[in-house]
């Protein structure tokens, strides 16, 4: 996983990717809820509201373990293919938007990645990144560590860019079914009754 040097194992701020006013109409209990994806580990969550409290799609909330101004519990964390279609087609600017914010604990991924395997390096993970492109990636940050993404891209020649690498990434560890979790918590996945 991405390192978070100074950041809880708990998301503590989430961004959120729908508000259900009314709640969901297949719940039996009808309450006010907001899907959400949290900015540590890529967590997707659902949120109860605090009665009256009002929550924007894109919309930066606190949902940590102090006093929360709009959220009254969470919950819980929910797998990619229980977002509703809205929350699904805010995904992409939310991740997006995470790693602009975050843009710092991505470059550390560049510069300190390793191998998993002896056959499998992390950088490998990453869509359209192969072998030339690794090696290519591990002889720069040698001669010099990568500062930011857009250094990445321009010291490594015909590499895609790294923002739309990682946010493929992150879809994909979303999505579930992927051996390798890098730059999220591993989804949730419900278990049969």
């Amino acid at each position: 996983m991405v390192e978070t040097a100074g950041k809880p194992s708990m998301e503590e701020y989430a961004v959120v990717l729908d508000f259900l006013p009314y709640g969901k109409s297949a719940d039996v209990r009808r309450e006010s809820v907001a899907q959400a994806l949290g900015e540590s580990h890529f967590t997707i969550l659902e949120l109860v509201p605090k009665p009256g409290a009002a929550m924007a799609v894109g919309e930066r909330i606190y949902i940590g373990k102090g006093d929360r101004e709009k959220v009254d519990h969470i919950k819980g964390r929910i797998s990619y293919f229980e977002l509703t279609g809205g929350a699904k087609s805010e995904l992409e600017r939310a991740i997006k938007g995470i790693i602009d914010a975050r843009e710092s604990d991505f470059v550390q991924f560049f510069n300190k990645s390793g191998p998993i395997t002896i056959r499998l390096h992390q950088l490998e993970l990453l869509p359209g990144v192969g072998k030339k492109h690794m090696l290519d990636i591990m002889r720069e940050r040698e001669r010099k560590p990568f500062e930011s993404l857009k250094e990445v891209s321009e010291r490594v020649k015909l590499l895609p860019d790294p923002r739309k690498l990682l946010y493929e990434r992150v879809l994909e560890e979303l999505k579930g079914g992927s051996k390798y979790y890098l730059l999220s918590r591993p989804p949730y996945h419900p278990r049969p009754y």
